[in-house]
């Protein structure tokens, strides 16, 4: 199961997967996909229920906001974590007791730079939103390692989706790539196969990691 699977990021994944002979649901509010308001927690308990027995879960939905505290509203502030957060957290909840049953699974969440860096360019709820759900798979990668189930993350930044090419003025995009050592942004692609690595069964001794791809923006 792949959410925001209608987007750029989620499409590759659901490509990559689907050629290394996965069985791929894709979730989205738009698209070919099953309609499912992640943030909606009876909704999510309904899309399970309906489409039956789930081994990997990748919770790339998501939305961004730019704005930092002062600008950022309450009803700005919920939105952004409850697709953000509660959706990852609300889809894990329903297939962890199958993955337990079955001890083996694979759990992995788009995260962010942003939570390393407080946001270059992000503002404080989606910055906030991607810090607890790295922080998440933390909790869920300890919780689970005994069953056979890995829960991971990968940190992506600039990626080349809407929220680069459409929501970041040309300055912005110019100033960004002069700071990032491979002098250019990600390709969805690249996105896709570190996903790809992540489930496939001979990445079962890493669980709980969150894996940089930054260009070398940020190193550590």
């Amino acid at each position: 199961m792949v959410t925001g699977a209608a987007g750029t990021m989620g499409r590759a994944v659901v490509s990559f997967l689907k050629e290394d002979g996965l069985r791929v649901v894709g979730l989205d509010l738009r698209g070919d996909c099953v309609r499912c308001d992640i943030s909606d927690a009876s909704a999510v308990r309904k899309a399970i229920m309906e489409i039956g027995q789930v081994d990997v879960l990748v919770n790339n939905a998501g939305i961004l906001s730019n704005h930092k505290a002062e600008a950022t509203t309450p009803d700005e502030w919920h939105k952004v974590l409850a697709a953000n957060l509660d959706g990852a957290f609300y889809l894990a909840r329903e297939v962890i007791p199958g993955m337990k049953a079955r001890r083996w699974g694979r759990i992995v969440n788009t995260c962010s730079l942003a939570a390393k860096t407080g946001g270059l360019t992000a503002g404080t709820a989606y910055s906030a939103s991607k810090g607890a759900l790295t922080s998440l798979t933390f909790s869920l990668a300890r919780e689970l390692a005994p069953f056979g189930v890995t829960v991971n993350g990968i940190s992506p930044s600039y990626v080349k989706t809407p929220m680069v090419t459409e929501q970041l003025t040309e300055a912005q995009r110019q100033a960004l790539i002069s700071q990032i050592p491979v002098g250019r942004f990600c390709e969805p692609e690249e996105f896709a196969h570190v996903v790809r690595f992540l489930v496939s069964p001979l990445a079962g001794f890493i669980t709980g990691e969150i894996v940089d791809l930054n260009g070398g923006l940020v190193m550590d």
